[in-house]
C-alpha cells in the first residue's frame, strides 16, 4: 500500500475528490497517509482532520526563502515515507531540490490543456482569464508529473470541456474542476499506485 502525501495551501477542493475517491474504493494500491499545508488555518487541514488524516503544517512564512522551505518539505515528505507526492492546490513552486528527491513521484493538476496557458505566472483565474482573453473554444485541466520547470513535466491524463458564449472566467473554473480536476486527479493517483503509469522517453505511458 502506497503512501500518499498531498500538500495544500487553501480550501482543499482537490484533496476533498481525493479523499471522497478513496472513501469510494476508488483509489487502489494506496492511501492518503498525510496532508502538508504551507498556511495555518488552512480549509483543507479541517477536510483532513474530518476524514481522520493526519496533518503537518509548515508555513512558507517562517522560511527565510525557497530552498530553506523546499528542504523543510523534502525532509517532511521522507519523514512521512511517502511514495507519492500530490500537489492539490499548492501554491508553491518547489525548488529542484525535491523534484530531484522524487522524480516522477510528484504529481499535479494545472487547469489547462498543457501546453497552453502554463508555466510560471499561470495559476488560479489568471489560466481561465488567458483562455477566455484568446478566444478558445475548449479548455480543460492536465495531470502531470512535476519537474523543475513549470507545468512542463511528463502529461499523465488531460480532460477537456466546451467553453459556452458566455463564459466567465469563474464559470470555467467550476465547470474544469467539476468534470475533469475532480474526477481525474483521482484517476491518475489511483493508476500510480497500481503501478500503470510507465515512463519512456520523458513521456507518461498509461497500461
Amino acid at each position: 500500500m502506497k503512501n500518499i502525501v498531498v500538500l495544500v495551501s487553501g480550501g482543499g477542493t482537490n484533496l476533498q475528490a481525493l479523499i471522497d475517491a478513496q472513501e469510494r474504493g476508488e483509489i487502489k494500491g494506496g492511501k492518503i497517509s498525510c496532508v502538508i499545508s504551507s498556511k495555518e488555518g488552512a480549509y483543507a487541514l479541517e477536510r483532513a482532520a474530518k476524514a481522520g488524516i493526519p496533518s503537518v503544517v509548515l508555513p512558507r512564512k517562517e522560511y527565510a526563502d525557497k530552498k530553506a522551505y523546499s528542504q523543510a518539505i523534502l525532509e517532511e515528505l521522507d519523514r512521512q515515507k511517502a511514495d507519492l507526492v500530490v500537489l492539490a492546490g499548492f501554491m508553491i513552486i518547489l525548488d529542484e531540490v525535491v523534484t530531484k528527491a522524487y522524480p516522477y513521484k510528484i504529481i499535479n493538476v494545472h487547469p489547462a490543456l498543457i501546453p497552453s496557458f502554463c508555466g510560471e505566472g499561470y495559476y488560479g483565474l489568471k489560466v481561465h482569464e488567458k483562455a477566455l482573453e484568446y478566444g478558445v473554444k475548449i479548455s480543460g485541466a492536465t495531470i502531470h508529473f512535476v519537474n523543475e520547470e513549470a507545468d512542463a513535466g511528463a502529461i499523465i491524463l488531460q480532460g477537456a470541456v466546451d467553453i459556452a458564449n458566455d463564459e466567465t472566467p469563474e464559470t470555467l473554473q467550476k465547470k474544469i474542476m467539476e468534470n475533469v480536476e475532480w474526477k481525474l486527479l483521482p484517476k491518475a493517483v489511483s493508476l500510480f499506485c497500481e503501478d500503470r503509469i510507465t515512463i519512456r522517453d520523458g513521456k507518461a505511458y498509461v497500461d
